[in-house]
C-alpha cells in the first residue's frame, strides 16, 4: 500500500504538467513553430495535461508493483492495513482490497455528483426568466474567464458529462464492493488492475472540471462536431477527461467479468447467483465492448483540432455524422450501464422487504442480458433528425421499441413479487418503490422518442430532458440511495438514521416529480433544450420557476443525506448481525466486513431468494472439511 498516494500523485501531476508543457514548447521550437501564445496554446496545454495525467499515475504508486515485477521482484499483495497509520489513510492510498476501492469509487462519485448538481442549479437559476442576466455578471467572468450565455453553455454541458461520470463511478462503487462479497470471493480477480481502474479516474475528473476555467465549451455533453472542433480550449479538457474515465470503465468491466466466472463460491452456479451479480455482469459486457467507441470518437476530435486531421470536416472529405454513429453506439448502451445496475438493486432488495421469493428469477436474469444485447441495436434513434439515410429510421424504431420487452419482464416480476407480500417500509424500500414509479414514467415517455413521427417533433426539446431524467433518477439515482441505506451497515458497522432517511425520501420524491413534470410540459409546448434565453411571451417562466425550486429541494434532500452519513459515522447506531434478515452471503459475516471476506470458503446449497419457505437454506458458512484420502 502506497501511503497517501493521492497527495504524491497530485504533486506529480502538477510537476508533470509543467514539464509536459515545456517539453512540447521545446519540440515546437526545434520545428520552427510558434512556441507559446496564439496557435501554440492548445498543443502546449494539451501536451502538458496528458503527461501530467501519466505522471499522476506514477506518482500515486499505482504502477509500483508492476514495475517491481518487471524488475524481477515479487511485489506480493499487501492486504494488511498499516498499524502505524490511521485506517482512514487507506482511502487516500493505493490499496488492493476491493472494499476500500469500492468506497473510493463511491466517495469520488459523490464528489462529482455534488459538482454536477451545483452546475445544474446555476443554469437552472438562469432559466427562471427568459433573459440572460444571472450569469451575465462580471464576478463570473473573473472566476471562470467567461460569463453570460457562454458560461450557461459550459455549466449545462459540464452538468451532463460530470453527472454521467459520477454515475459510472457509482456503478463502479457498487460492483466493486458487492460482487466479491455476494459470490463468496475474497477479492476481485485482478486486484492491481482494480486499483488502476479507480486511480485513473482522479486525473480524469480533475481534467474534466478544469475545462470550466479554460474557456469552457458550448457543445452540450455530446461534444458534436463541428461545434467541438471550433470550441474553446476547454473542450480538449472535456474530451481527454472523459477518455480517462472511459479507460477506467473498460478495465473495471474486464475485472468484474473474470471475477464472476472464476471466483464464485463452491456450489454457486449461474442460477444461484444474486440477481445484482447478473446485473453487474450485463453492464460489464456493455462497458467492455462499447466504451472504446466514445473514446475513439473523442480522440478523433482531439486529433482533428491538434493536427488538422479532417475526420469530421465535410469540406475536406470528412463526415460529421460519423461522429454521431461512433458516439451513440456507446452512449445509448451506456444508459443501460446505469439503469441495469439500479434495476439490479431493486430486484435484490424487493424480496428482502416483502419476505417473498423473487418472482421469475431466471427471467429477470435473462432480461438484464437481453437489455444489454438489444441496447447495441438502438443507437440511431438519437439521429432521426441528423440527415442520415431515411430508410434506416424504421429498423431502428422497431429495435428501440423491442427494449420494452425485457424491461417489461422486470416490471411484471416486481409487481408479482410485491403482491401479497409483508412489506416493510424501511428507507431502502421507500427508495426502491420510488425508483419503480419514476422509472415507469421513464418507460412510458420512451416510446414517443422511439417512433419516427413523434421523435421528429420532440427531438432536442425539453420532453427529451424530462424523459432522460426519469430514466436516470428511476433507474439509477433512487436505487443508488436505496443501496447505500441498505448496505451502509455492512460498509461501516453503523445504521443510517431511519427518520432522516425518510425525510430525505419524502423531500426528494415529490420534488423530482414536479421537476420532471415541468420538463415534460414545457417540452410538449415547444421549449428547446440547451438554450439560455427564451421569449417570455411563450409562457414558460412559471414552469421553469417550479422546475428550479424543485431542483433546489432535491439538493437540500441530498445535503440531509450527506449530513446523515457524517453524523452516523461519528455517533450512529451500531449495526450488529444480519440487519435486514437477508439470505445473501454478505450478510452472513460480521459488520463491517472483515479484511479477508471469508476465512473459510462458503458453500452454496440452495437458492438466494427462498424467503418465507420453511427450511430453505441458501449457504453453509461452516462446511465440513473434505476427508483426507488414505
Amino acid at each position: 500500500m502506497r501511503y497517501m498516494g493521492m497527495f504524491w500523485g497530485l504533486l506529480a501531476e502538477v510537476i508533470g504538467t509543467i514539464f509536459g508543457m515545456l517539453f512540447v514548447m521545446a519540440i515546437r521550437g526545434m520545428m520552427g513553430l510558434q512556441v507559446y501564445g496564439g496557435e501554440a496554446t492548445e498543443p502546449v496545454v494539451v501536451g502538458g495535461v496528458v503527461i501530467g495525467a501519466i505522471a499522476f499515475l506514477f506518482g500515486s504508486g499505482v504502477f509500483a508493483d508492476w514495475i517491481q515485477w518487471a524488475l524481477g521482484k515479487d511485489p506480493g499483495l499487501d492486504l494488511v492495513a498499516r498499524p502505524d497509520k490511521p485506517n482512514w489513510t487507506r482511502f487516500f492510498s493505493i490499496d488492493y482490497d476491493h472494499k476500500v476501492i469500492g468506497i473510493q469509487y463511491g466517495v469520488l462519485s459523490f464528489f462529482l455528483l455534488g459538482f454536477g448538481g451545483i452546475f445544474a442549479l446555476m443554469f437552472r437559476t438562469e432559466l427562471v426568466n427568459g433573459t440572460v442576466d444571472f450569469l451575465d455578471n462580471g464576478i463570473f467572468g473573473v472566476l471562470f474567464g467567461h460569463q453570460g450565455a457562454q458560461l450557461y453553455n459550459s455549466f449545462l454541458s459540464l452538468h451532463g458529462m460530470v453527472m454521467i461520470a459520477s454515475i459510472l463511478l457509482g456503478v463502479g462503487a457498487m460492483t466493486n464492493y458487492l460482487v466479491p462479497l455476494m459470490i463468496g470471493a475474497n477479492d476481485m480477480a485482478f486486484p492491481r488492475l482494480n486499483a488502476f481502474a479507480f486511480w485513473v479516474n482522479l486525473p480524469g475528473g480533475l481534467i474534466l472540471l478544469s475545462s470550466l476555467f479554460l474557456g469552457g465549451f458550448d457543445t452540450g455533453w455530446t461534444g458534436y462536431p463541428p461545434l467541438s472542433v471550433r470550441a474553446p480550449l476547454g473542450i480538449q479538457m472535456f474530451l481527454f477527461g472523459v477518455y480517462l474515465v472511459g479507460l477506467s470503465s473498460i478495465f473495471g468491466a474486464l475485472n468484474v467479468i473474470v471475477t464472476v466466472f472464476r471466483l464464485r463460491a463452491p456450489g454457486m452456479g449461474l442460477f444461484q447467483m444474486p440477481i445484482f451479480v447478473w446485473a453487474a455482469l450485463a453492464t460489464s459486457l456493455i462497458q467492455l465492448t462499447a466504451t472504446q467507441l466514445i473514446g475513439l470518437s473523442f480522440q478523433m476530435v482531439m486529433l482533428q483540432r491538434l493536427f488538422g486531421m479532417s475526420f469530421f470536416d465535410a469540406t475536406q472529405g470528412g463526415n460529421p455524422v460519423l461522429f454521431q454513429h461512433l458516439f451513440w453506439f456507446y452512449s445509448h448502451p451506456a444508459v443501460y450501464v446505469f439503469i441495469l445496475t439500479g434495476l439490479g438493486v431493486i430486484s435484490e432488495l424487493l424480496p428482502v422487504f416483502v419476505r417473498k421469493p423473487l418472482f421469475g428469477y431466471k427471467w429477470i436474469a435473462f432480461s438484464s442480458v437481453g437489455i444489454a444485447l438489444v441496447g447495441f441495436m438502438v443507437w440511431a434513434h438519437h439521429m432521426f433528425t441528423s440527415g442520415m439515410s431515411a430508410y434506416l429510421r424504421v429498423p431502428f424504431m422497431y429495435s428501440t421499441l423491442l427494449v420494452a420487452i425485457p424491461t417489461g419482464v422486470k416490471f411484471f416480476s416486481w409487481v408479482a413479487t410485491i403482491w401479497q407480500g409483508k412489506i416493510e417500509l424501511k428507507t431502502p424500500m421507500l427508495f426502491v418503490l420510488g425508483g419503480i414509479v419514476i422509472f415507469l414514467f421513464g418507460g412510458v415517455t420512451g416510446p414517443p422518442n422511439a417512433t419516427i413521427a413523434t421523435n421528429l417533433h420532440l427531438h432536442d426539446s425539453y420532453f427529451i430532458v424530462g424523459h432522460f431524467h426519469n430514466t436516470m433518477f428511476g433507474g439509477y439515482i433512487f436505487p443508488f440511495f436505496a443501496a447505500i441505506y441498505y448496505w451502509f451497515p455492512k460498509i461501516s458497522g453503523k445504521k443510517l438514521n431511519e427518520f432522516w432517511g425518510k425525510v430525505h425520501f419524502f423531500l426528494m420524491f415529490p420534488a423530482f416529480m414536479v421537476m420532471m413534470g415541468g420538463q415534460l410540459l414545457v417540452g410538449l409546448l415547444g421549449m428547446r433544450r440547451r438554450i439560455a434565453g427564451y421569449d417570455a411571451a411563450l409562457g414558460f417562466e412559471n414552469s421553469h420557476l417550479w422546475i428550479t425550486i424543485a431542483g433546489f429541494v432535491i439538493f437540500i434532500a441530498v445535503l440531509i443525506f450527506v449530513t446523515n452519513i457524517i453524523v452516523t459515522l461519528r455517533r450512529g447506531e451500531v449495526a450488529e448481525g444480519n440487519v435486514w434478515r437477508s439470505r445473501s452471503l454478505e450478510w452472513q459475516i460480521p459488520n463491517p466486513a472483515p479484511l479477508h471476506n471469508y476465512p473459510t470458503p462458503p458453500v452454496v446449497v440452495g437458492n438466494p431468494y427462498d424467503y418465507g419457505l420453511e427450511g430453505a437454506v441458501y449457504v453453509n458458512m461452516n462446511p465440513e472439511p473434505a476427508p483426507v484420502g488414505d
